[in-house]
């Protein structure tokens, strides 16, 4: 029994019993890849204290461009992964097997104009061609019945700051947190259209690893706990947000992370939700999402 015992306890130490699995590329850590801005916010508790995920702890890296998350991804390089719902959409399409968890972010695009506007200036100056809020901004536009003409000449939301406040334009669509960094700072600048619904469109997704499968239950609370540590401390999450240098001091108020509508819904919860957000850019921009809408499994998780 005692030689039974020493054996049980070594075979303990050599295979952890822990069903969670993962890349294991920084010694062994739960690897987590972060896209810069709202999805940011909504974790912005684990840059201070990552979790610790089925018995490991998760390295949390923040990316710039859904460009450097794509290729992350394709080259299998994240445990889990917070990035554009079009994104995990397409790459799903392309057979990426990685499995939705849920939506952390339902809002954020807003309808600005500066200063008094000619009657006859029709422009509505939008950046992200062909993505989420390019199809927002023509599904709102339609819904009203505005006859505004979307401009693309600016690229990033950040482009579109710097061309409203510089007086080159007068009229756009714009993101959180751009939006508070141009309301902090030009008192000319006022938000005329919310382009989200009232519940939100489910813009953001997490993905995870098939290797956490069975962590799905303690990734669901931890993704909800910080979903509402963001929202419900926002000064707490922008003092730490500032410190990791992600947004300038001033730039985040707790309107900006309230107009984010921060809140984690799990995927087979917001199955509707979910389904409904896809078929409307399937409707105006179906290469976003790979040309199809991906099968009833990528929310459900079932294959």
């Amino acid at each position: 029994m005692v030689a039974a015992a020493r054996f049980l306890c070594l075979l303990a130490l050599l295979f952890p019993l822990c069903g969670c699995g993962g890349k294991g590329g920084d010694g062994g850590k739960i690897q987590v890849l972060i896209l810069r801005g709202p999805s940011a916010i909504a974790f912005a508790g684990w840059l201070e204290h990552p979790p610790v995920i089925g018995g490991r702890e998760a390295a949390v890296r923040i990316l710039d461009s859904p460009a450097l998350m794509q290729a992350a991804l394709m080259r299998q390089e994240a445990d889990i992964a917070v990035l554009p719902m079009i994104s995990a959409a397409n790459l799903y399409n392309k057979g990426i097997g990685y499995v939705l968890a849920g939506c952390p972010v339902w809002g954020t695009l807003y309808v600005v104009e500066r200063g008094d506007i000619d009657g006859a200036d029709r422009s509505l100056f939008v950046f992200g061609q062909g993505t989420t809020p390019d199809v927002l901004a023509r599904h709102y536009l339609k819904e009203k019945g505005l006859h505004y003409v979307p401009d693309y000449s600016f690229a990033t939301a950040g482009e579109v700051l710097q061309g409203i406040i510089g007086g080159k334009i007068k009229r756009a669509v714009i993101s959180e947190p751009f939006l508070s960094m141009g309301l902090s700072g030009d008192t000319l600048l006022r938000v005329t259209a919310d382009l989200n619904t009232p519940e939100g469109f489910a813009q953001a997704a997490i993905l995870f690893a098939p290797s956490l499968a069975d962590c799905r239950g303690e990734l669901d609370s931890l993704f909800g706990a910080s979903c509402r540590f963001a929202s419900e401390n926002p000064a707490a999450a922008i003092r730490i947000l500032e410190r990791h240098g992600l947004f300038p001091a001033g730039a985040l108020t707790a309107e900006s992370i309230g107009r984010c509508k921060i809140r984690y819904a799990p995927a087979i919860e917001s199955e509707e939700r979910i389904t409904a957000f896809l078929t409307l850019i399937e409707a105006y921009e179906p290469k976003a999402i790979g040309g199809k809408l991906p099968g009833r499994e990528f929310i459900t998780g079932e294959r």
